[in-house]
């Protein structure tokens, strides 16, 4: 049979307290018990020495009738009998009713050679001869001394009963009893509490792994509890967060392993097609350029020939890209201006953007300092984000390139920004646009912006679509800086 965490926590705990509460119980009850017994004796001592010192004198006169007169005077419900002994241990005199019981009444327990503080202490029973019930008493004896004699005179021997102390005693256990039982509810009442404050987290924790085991690794933990079981739920909070990191670094791991798949592919492609339609191809280009020379060809023939050309051109402009985004080439960086950089990009599309009479403007700080990359191979990128743009804009519009150093995850980075207000891309496209063969123009073949974004990993820094606030899209490229030195 299962039982609950809480319930055998709440049980071994119950146990416990019990065995811990019945031993120190019981430990005090026989310590005051034994308090008890000795303050007794201590009490009979102090009585029997009072009895003695009030009957010195006629002890000492051997006034037996006065003694005898004396005794019975003193004897109650508590002090049983009194005898007096002489110095042979002699019976001297005592109460009237306990001369009948010889063994008491003739024996004495005092030796010749006590001392004055000496005294004998005894417990034993003692039948009532009132009532005939069987009592405890306590029998003290305690020697009698004369002032300036060294030998003593003789004893005096009491009998106390104990019932008085039996009733201290018992309300003693009986408010030990009480203590101990109030004392057991306060532990099992704290044990509850305990068990639960325990357990509830525990649960807590058992229903997230269950939710982690399911894939669902935002679960967290709301416990605030400053001993071991929030240590527990704040790793088990680190250890969620750490999957979920995980989880999506094995995602991008998967991407980049499908991207290295298709490049291979690509790269085999491209190999092909290098070598299948590169060598044919020239010679096509060749023939056609020499036949373009002759002199003797018509208006329509030459028309016919420079389309031939251009797309000639145009395949030979696919093979490239297509071998371009294979290769990993080595980066050849150096410290470039980004001013310098932007202004020769600017120069190769001069043409296309007056064409459409596109307002191209730069927002740069003026102390913005060089930065560490390959030039050919950024340009190259910048190139391909502003073709982009002048393809999106209508005639008249307008693209922004605008840069700033800023600080992310405690590093410091070059923003390059460029925003167009052309008809922008779909969010659903956001991250379909980076994959090789993506296209949504009916000339373009979909790397442009894939080798773009391999372009500025290789760099150590990323290339994305940044939210935008109106028509239009924006690029945002993000390259690691390095001071010069």
């Amino acid at each position: 049979m299962r039982m609950q965490l809480r319930t055998r926590f709440t049980f071994t705990v119950i146990f416990l307290l019990v065995i811990l509460v019945g031993m120190i119980l019981l430990v005090i009850e026989k310590r005051e018990v034994r308090a008890v017994f000795n303050a007794e004796m201590s009490r009979g001592v102090l009585i029997a020495q009072n009895i003695a010192q009030l009957n010195l004198e006629p002890f000492l006169f051997w006034d037996e009738e006065g003694v005898g007169r004396n005794i019975e005077e003193q004897i109650d419900k508590y002090l049983l009998y009194v005898v007096f002994y002489d110095r042979y241990n002699r019976p001297f005199v005592a109460n009237e009713s306990i001369r009948d019981y010889v063994e008491i009444y003739q024996r004495s327990h005092l030796g010749d050679d006590v001392l004055e503080d000496d005294h004998y202490i005894a417990e034993t029973r003692f039948e009532d001869p009132v009532n005939g019930r069987i009592r405890s008493i306590l029998e003290i004896e305690v020697p009698i001394f004369a002032g300036g004699t060294p030998r003593r005179w003789g004893s005096i021997k009491i009998g106390l009963s104990l019932e008085e102390m039996h009733s201290v005693i018992r309300k003693t256990r009986l408010m030990l009893i009480l203590i101990g039982l109030v004392g057991l509810l306060s532990g099992v009442m704290g044990a509850a509490l305990l068990a639960r404050r325990i357990t509830d987290p525990l649960n807590k924790l058992v229903e997230g792994t269950v939710q982690i085991s399911r894939g669902d690794f935002s679960q967290q933990i709301s416990i605030d509890s400053a001993d071991e079981i929030g240590d527990l739920a704040r790793s088990f909070n680190d250890m969620s967060r750490q999957l979920k990191r995980t989880r999506i670094k094995m995602e991008e791991a998967n991407k980049k392993l499908v991207q290295a798949e298709k490049l291979a592919s690509i790269g085999r492609i491209s190999a092909s097609i290098a070598h299948e339609i590169r060598n044919p191809l020239t010679s096509v280009k060749l023939n056609i350029q020499k036949i373009s020379e002759s002199t003797r060809l018509s208006e329509l023939e030459q028309d016919h020939l420079s389309l031939s050309q251009r797309g000639i051109h145009q395949i030979e402009n696919f093979v490239k890209e297509m071998l371009n985004f294979t290769r990993s080439a080595q980066l050849n960086v150096d410290f470039f201006q980004l001013e310098q950089i932007l202004d020769e990009s600017v120069k190769m599309i001069i043409n296309r953007l007056e064409m459409k009479k596109i307002e191209l403007s730069m927002d740069l700080p003026a102390d913005l300092p060089a930065i560490l990359v390959d030039g050919d191979r950024l340009r190259q990128v910048i190139l391909n984000i502003l073709s982009n743009g002048i393809d999106a804009v209508e005639e008249g519009g307008r693209i922004n390139i605008s840069a700033a150093l800023v600080e992310e995850n405690r590093e410091r980075r070059l923003s390059i920004l460029i925003e167009d207000d052309g008809r922008g891309i779909s969010e659903a496209d956001w991250e379909n646009i980076f994959e090789p063969f993506f296209t949504k123009k009916a000339s373009g073949i979909g790397l442009g912006l894939a080798n773009a974004r391999k372009i500025i990993e290789q760099h150590g820094g990323t290339l994305k679509i940044a939210p935008k606030h109106g028509k239009g899209a924006a690029f945002e490229i993000l390259i690691p800086y390095k001071e010069k030195p």
